[in-house]
């Protein structure tokens, strides 16, 4: 089978790591992850990771923490380590050759972020996992996602989550919402459908870097997403 995808970027939420549980990660899920993400790898895609710490450290209210948001923005890219660390040995158990690089300088646990290095190691066929964000406060890991997969040419990003794509409405509140196949930018921003965040978002939308929205918890989702199936919601121009 050829995968329609060459070379991609996963977005991952934080709180997708969590499982049934309230907080931190489970190893079921990271497990269900890694075999998934092993599937797509023996095929040749190279597969570059961002993941959100949301299931560690959610940035807070400055007046109800008393910590200033660019303080919780630095705590939030440490969690961001932390599942990057965590998915890298689930990955190995499988198998799967991985390098962890950080936008902040932690040499005990990763590399630094150098675009070419991480070429490089995509191009050996180590799935190479971002971590830290973007290294700066004030941006999301959705907008590391973007900009990532824009400086090493991803084809897509894929974005799992747990709805199975792009709805009129939220599915899990509104039983009327209606799926989207295919969306537009310009689409998403006039329907005010919050797939990411502004920044991320133009950044793909300047870019006309492909975004596909799908259920990544259900079993052979990414592999159907991968080979071109119907999966999730695609967004381009």
């Amino acid at each position: 089978m050829l995968p329609k995808y060459k070379r991609v970027l996963l977005k991952l939420s934080g709180e997708s790591l969590m499982g049934e549980n309230s907080y931190g990660l489970d190893p079921k899920v990271l497990s269900s992850y890694a075999k998934e993400i092993k599937q797509i790898t023996s095929l040749g895609v190279q597969v570059a990771l961002v993941v959100g710490g949301g299931n560690i450290y959610r940035g807070m209210n400055e007046a109800e923490t008393g910590i200033e948001r660019a303080h919780g923005d630095y705590m939030g890219m440490l969690a961001t380590m932390i599942n990057g660390m965590a998915m890298q040995s689930a990955l190995e158990k499988e198998g799967v050759y991985t390098r962890l690089q950080s936008a902040i300088q932690m040499e005990a646990i990763a590399e630094p972020y150098i675009r070419r290095r991480a070429m490089r190691h995509l191009e050996k066929g180590r799935v190479v996992i971002f971590g830290a964000g973007t290294g700066n406060p004030y941006f999301t890991t959705d907008t590391a996602g973007s900009l990532r997969a824009i400086e090493i040419k991803a084809d897509v990003i894929l974005k799992g989550t747990r709805v199975d794509g792009i709805y009129t409405a939220d599915p899990e509140k509104d039983p009327n919402a209606v799926k989207y196949n295919t969306i537009t930018y310009k689409e998403c921003i006039a329907n005010n459908l919050k797939i990411m965040d502004m920044t991320a978002f133009t950044l793909c939308m300047e870019n006309n870097l492909p975004i596909i929205v799908f259920d990544m918890n259900k079993p052979g989702n990414l592999l159907n997403v991968i080979s071109g199936g119907d999966v999730g919601t695609l967004v381009t121009a």
